[in-house]
């Protein structure tokens, strides 16, 4: 049975019709990013929706009984539960304008409560303080509230409310907020109170997949976060098993069927399919992988991708140069949003070239860091599976592998988040559908040891620095 993928995601918003054969692009709309103030990330909620409904519109013909939708996870808005009207712009889970409400609550010694109840550290990359942020400083939404009409959500419950009618969010989209309690998978009260986000103006919380309502004659039958649905992409289904998706951000997920917890990582829900128990995994990211990229050919590094995917030098960090890409923060293990990136080691000899090479391996140092902190709770199986646009470039999946110290499945598959949705789409439907495997394997010789140590220093260095510095941002 084919069914409609839409995965709206960060940059732009795209419908695939998937069936067993795998996945066939229907319509792709990009779409345009803000940047109003340092540290500061917004979309436009009517824009998004408008693509979204372009995608529904461009599947009318095609033989299509059902449709799934992903989200980004933690960009969030408010609204007008009478007009459906954005009280104001999507603040983007890559904002971090409630660093100072996370900063004092954390001070106040609140994060050892928000941990135990939703499993996440105090950061503005969670949604719930960006929810309380809306309330407290948009008039609009104070209005609103007053008069019982403010609706406060994630992303996927504003395009489930304009488009079934139903204001409902999943379980793997309300474990990114901050707000729901592991534990119950509802609402938590204290948590609710402690962000200053009203519960009842907060959505149902149902299954990932069922009867979601319909948007005009297609049913609705799946609903999840991204990076949840490219776990379902990948074909993980056992405990351990695990993939690295290498998008703007690096974003891992690990199987782990009960609840685990483990300091650093995050315990998050892989999906909740309608009639089964919740399953749940460990998400661990790293908030600047191809967003490191895109930046240093935007100051002129490179031009080309295929002019970085050899190098027919030694790795960068063997001669002693070392990029953190903590352009937006650090964030698995470490949750310290005050680092910011930096090159250490560079020299008069140090060419565009080199410089470009030790961003590649800082992303992978980055998530060789998330890893290890994840086989503290469990153990990985491999090979991992990874895609994303970094993927393609074969010098940084054989780096990769060397630092993970394991084998590494590339996948071949361009649509995995597509195919993920699709599939537990099929499943609300009550249908199945058998997801293609196609890929390489790359396995390479573990990194040694110093060279973990040396991009470890640099990394406690950019910290150090942040913790010093008094720059805003």
């Amino acid at each position: 049975m084919p069914v409609l993928a839409i995965d709206q995601g960060t940059t732009s918003t795209r419908a695939l019709l998937v069936d067993d054969g795998g996945a066939r692009l229907v319509l792709s709309r990009s779409h345009r990013q803000h940047y109003p103030a340092p540290g500061r990330v917004e979309h436009d909620a009517t824009e998004l929706l408008a693509d979204i409904r372009a995608c529904l519109d461009a599947a009318e013909g095609l033989p299509v009984t059902a449709f799934g939708i992903d989200n980004q996870g933690e960009s969030c808005l408010g609204w007008d539960a009478v007009t459906g009207e954005p009280v104001g712009p999507v603040i983007v889970w890559q904002d971090d304008r409630t660093a100072p409400v996370t900063d004092r609550l954390r001070a106040d010694g609140c994060e050892e409560m928000v941990r135990a109840a939703a499993g996440l550290p105090l950061d503005p990359y969670f949604s719930a303080a960006k929810l309380g942020w809306i309330l407290r400083e948009n008039p609009e939404a104070q209005r609103l509230h007053a008069q019982g009409r403010l609706r406060l959500g994630t992303t996927d419950a504003f395009f489930r409310d304009r488009l079934t009618g139903r204001f409902e969010t999943d379980p793997t989209t309300a474990s990114r907020t901050s707000l729901m309690n592991l534990a119950h998978r509802d609402w938590d009260p204290a948590l609710c109170d402690l962000f200053g986000v009203p519960r009842d103006c907060l959505p149902e919380i149902t299954t990932t997949t069922g009867a979601l309502g319909a948007a005009g004659r297609l049913p609705l039958t799946a609903s999840v976060t991204d990076q949840q649905a490219a776990l379902h992409g990948h074909g993980c289904r056992a405990p351990g098993e695990a993939k690295i998706t290498f998008g703007t951000g690096a974003f891992a997920l690990a199987l782990t069927g009960d609840l685990r917890r483990a300091e650093g990582v995050l315990p998050t829900i892989a999906w909740a399919r309608a009639g089964e128990p919740a399953v749940h995994a460990l998400d661990g990211g790293v908030y600047a992988a191809s967003a490191a990229l895109n930046w240093a050919r935007d100051l002129g590094l490179f031009r080309d991708w295929a002019d970085i995917a050899a190098f027919d030098t030694a790795p960068a960090i063997a001669r002693g140069l070392a990029f953190v890409p903590a352009l937006a923060g650090l964030a698995c293990p470490h949750w310290d949003r005050r680092a910011r990136g930096a090159w250490m080691g560079l020299g008069l000899g140090t060419t565009p070239r080199d410089m470009v090479q030790a961003v590649l391996e800082g992303v992978a140092f980055r998530m060789a860091e998330v890893m290890a902190t994840m086989e503290q709770a469990i153990p990985l199986r491999d090979p991992i599976g990874i895609d994303g646009g970094m993927t393609a470039n074969p010098w940084f999946c054989r780096f990769l592998s060397a630092a993970l110290g394991r084998a590494v499945f590339v996948s071949a598959e361009p649509e995995l988040t597509a195919l993920g949705t699709a599939a537990l789409a099929a499943h609300g439907a009550g249908e199945s559908l058998t997801l293609p495997r196609r890929g390489e394997l790359v396995e390479a010789d573990p990194l040694p040891a110093d060279w973990h140590a040396r991009f470890a220093a640099a990394r406690a260095a950019v910290q150090g620095f942040g913790a010093s510095s008094s720059a805003p941002g």
